[in-house]
């Protein structure tokens, strides 16, 4: 029974609870057992959360017991949630020393939201540190592995949350989606992940990385499933000075529609820039191949040309360093986390310069380091200015693409999970593999991944991107809805 229940959609496993066939607290247990029996292989999570996560489930079961009807839809339904969201009862470490063993003293608007809806946190997940990198690796706490493949990376930077729903340890999870941190761990485990449009998920209580690029957003197996936690988790958010004062988009319904309909009057836009024969020629062919798919659903396909987005990842990799040098100034020693020499003879500019040496690893360092040099005197123009204009360039591009099309299609990675290791002294060639998702962050758009099936190259996953315009999260849903459905089952990683 336990098995059978950690192999259920949340859909399928909310409607066994609401039914009261299963209890909520059945339901939780079943994915804290499964969790201590497997994550051992893959250290998808940092923390494992059992006594909360059964006392919010046992909350559940009794408000069901007293017939109560404004029950969330996703009550009792289990989740893992990415370890850079606050979280008064559980650890936040965002997978680094600095913050190893902190307590925040308040929750996410995220989390609350969570806990409002009825659903239970097993724990936090693992993530590349402070959510800078494109394989888990950067983690302080061990890289996370990838259920698909013997020491295959799981994507990053939210590549525990993807691993926990590729090895039925969880049925929803949360990322974060800065360049692809939600999308691109996606397409590597087969699993469905979406970054909503900038602002319509609440960032207070989201550690920062880069401001002006986090988004939260929702992971699941399903497109349906991942609708459903869309609808808990957005919502405006007076806290958040980002955040955007308009409706939750109606993206369970749009998921509902799709896969029961066609795609006929959709217009679909192939962007030509992110076609290409660099790319993995598996993940080519099994792009196309979905591709296709769409087209046989009744869509009209076209290639566009976004002719700046050649030089998004240029610009990504100034802007977001930048911020980061702004943003994780805060980690100061000072005020909470890790303190090293601090014996009273050393000023507070050595402590401070000691604990970042020792608190920060590698990766976080070097983006530091860019971020600080690009924002200096006498370079800021050439440099962080140039970005800037970079940015809106390709917010051009978009706009003008969706003038011609409703949504833009592209593979969601140029590769499919590397071996791990493989890339981790190359920062270039990490930083390649967020080719394809960087220009959707850059403008503030949405964008989905959904598995499109197997490189005939190495049998593992593929992910067909789907991109909307701002405030058009609905489309991604319709389409990847319908395109899931024509597709059919594929094979589970374990």
């Amino acid at each position: 029974m336990t098995d059978d229940l950690t192999r259920l959609s949340a859909a399928e496993l909310a409607d066994k609870i609401h039914s009261r066939e299963v209890s909520a607290v059945e339901a939780t247990q079943a994915h804290l057992d499964r969790i201590r029996a497997v994550d051992g292989q893959y250290n998808a999570f940092l923390h494992i959360a059992d006594d909360e996560a059964l006392s919010a489930a046992q909350a559940v079961d009794e408000a069901l017991a007293r017939g109560d009807e404004m029950l969330s839809p996703l009550a009792g339904v289990p989740l893992a949630l990415k370890d850079v969201f606050t979280t008064s009862d559980m650890p936040t470490t965002c997978a680094s020393k600095i913050l190893e063993g902190w307590v925040p003293p308040y929750d996410a608007t995220l989390t609350t939201r969570l806990r409002q809806a009825g659903i239970p946190i097993l724990g936090k997940t693992n993530m590349d540190e402070f959510a800078m990198g494109s394989s888990t690796e950067n983690s302080a706490y061990g890289p996370t592995l990838n259920p698909w493949g013997e020491n295959r990376i799981p994507g990053g930077s939210g590549g525990g949350s993807a691993a926990a729903l590729a090895a039925f340890e969880a049925p929803l999870a949360i990322g974060t989606d800065t360049g692809g941190s939600i999308r691109q761990p996606a397409a590597m485990t087969s699993t469905v992940g979406v970054k909503p449009t900038y602002g319509t998920v609440s960032r207070f209580g989201l550690v920062a990385c880069a401001s002006s690029l986090d988004q939260g957003g929702p992971c699941a197996r399903t497109v349906l499933d991942t609708a459903l936690l869309h609808e808990v988790i957005a919502g405006h958010d007076p806290r958040d000075s980002t955040s955007i004062d308009t409706p939750v988009r109606p993206v369970v319904q749009a998921a509902k529609e799709g896969a029961e309909g066609s795609l006929s009057g959709v217009r679909v836009g192939v962007v030509k820039e992110l076609h290409s024969d660099s790319y993995q020629p598996g993940v080519i062919s099994t792009f196309d191949k979905a591709v296709e798919a769409l087209r046989g659903l009744g869509a009209e396909v076209v290639e566009v040309s976004c002719p700046h987005f050649t030089y998004a990842l240029a610009a990504y990799y100034l802007i977001l360093p930048s911020e980061v040098s702004s943003n994780l100034a805060r980690f100061d020693a000072m005020r909470y986390g890790l303190r090293v020499g601090n014996d009273g003879t050393r000023s507070a500019e050595q402590v401070m310069a000691e604990t970042r040496s020792a608190g920060f690893g590698k990766e976080v360092k070097r983006r530091i380091m860019i971020g600080t040099y690009a924002l200096s005197a006498g370079y800021y123009d050439a440099y962080y200015g140039q970005a800037l204009k970079v940015r809106t360039l390709i917010a051009r591009d978009f706009d003008a693409a969706y003038e011609q099309v409703d949504v833009l299609v592209a593979p969601t990675s140029p590769f499919t999970a590397w071996q791990l290791g493989e890339k981790v002294d190359d920062p270039i060639a990490m930083y390649l593999s967020d080719l394809c998702t960087l220009p959707t962050n850059l403008a503030g758009h949405c964008a989905m991944s959904v598995p499109a099936g197997l490189s005939p190259d190495d049998g593992l996953p593929v992910g067909l991107q789907i991109m909307a315009p701002a405030l058009a999260d609905e489309r991604l849903y319709r389409i990847g809805a319908a395109y899931e459905a024509a597709r059919g089952p594929l094979p589970a990683a374990v």
